[in-house]
């Protein structure tokens, strides 16, 4: 079985959604993209996320977007 994407634990940052295997939030990528910043920006501030989590992420995310306008 795959790996999840995103994780969410008490634990973990009181719980905020980080890339799995990482204490790093998914906004945080988001807020990146929105400030214009790019992928390869992000994953050198953030070298324990790898380039295929940061791709599947917005893979998902997109298909979420397109079904619930559909």
């Amino acid at each position: 079985m795959e790996n999840a994407l995103v994780t969410s634990s008490p634990d973990v940052l009181g719980g905020t959604p980080v890339f799995a295997g990482t204490r790093v939030p998914v906004q945080t990528l988001v807020e990146y993209l929105e400030g214009g910043e790019t992928i390869d920006d992000f994953l050198e501030g953030f070298p324990t996320v790898r380039r295929e989590q940061v791709i599947a992420f917005l893979e998902q995310a997109t298909a979420l977007v397109i079904a619930a306008a559909s």
